[in-house]
């Protein structure tokens, strides 16, 4: 049986998505930072976020019997862990206050966490909508 998401459920997946990525890059633009180095956390968010949608998709697509080669399983693995990997190390060797580290590792994690959520609401909203 499909069941539709929750509109409470849909809506506090979009604000973690939102209140992460807009708080990091509010955090990125008012920052002290090189342009070099805003450039770097700006892709380091994206690439992210593109790689967390598309674990989230090969492992569902995987659940549901549909075809994932583990290569692109293994990559989609890789990608999510090296963006992570990627910012702990940006953020290790960074010259900024220890709470400013904090807080841009907590708005990164709160927007991989709301891009996954987002991506399983879409699938869950168009699965029902075949269904029916």
């Amino acid at each position: 049986m499909i069941q539709k998401p929750s509109a409470a459920f849909v809506g506090a997946s979009w604000f973690a998505l939102a209140a992460g990525a807009i708080g990091y890059l509010i955090g990125l633009w008012r920052a002290t930072m090189e342009l070099n180095e805003k450039g770097y956390y700006f892709t380091v968010l994206m690439f992210g976020l593109f790689a967390v949608v598309s674990l989230q998709k090969s492992v569902r697509d995987r659940l549901e019997g549909l075809p994932v080669t583990d290569i692109y399983y293994g990559i989609c693995w890789f990608a999510t862990l090296l963006s992570i990997l990627l910012l702990v190390v940006g953020l290790w060797n960074a010259t900024i206050l220890p709470s400013e580290k904090g807080f841009y590792a907590f708005a990164f994690l709160l927007s991989l966490f709301g891009g996954i959520a987002v991506q399983k609401n879409i699938r869950d909203t168009q699965d029902v909508a075949k269904a029916n």
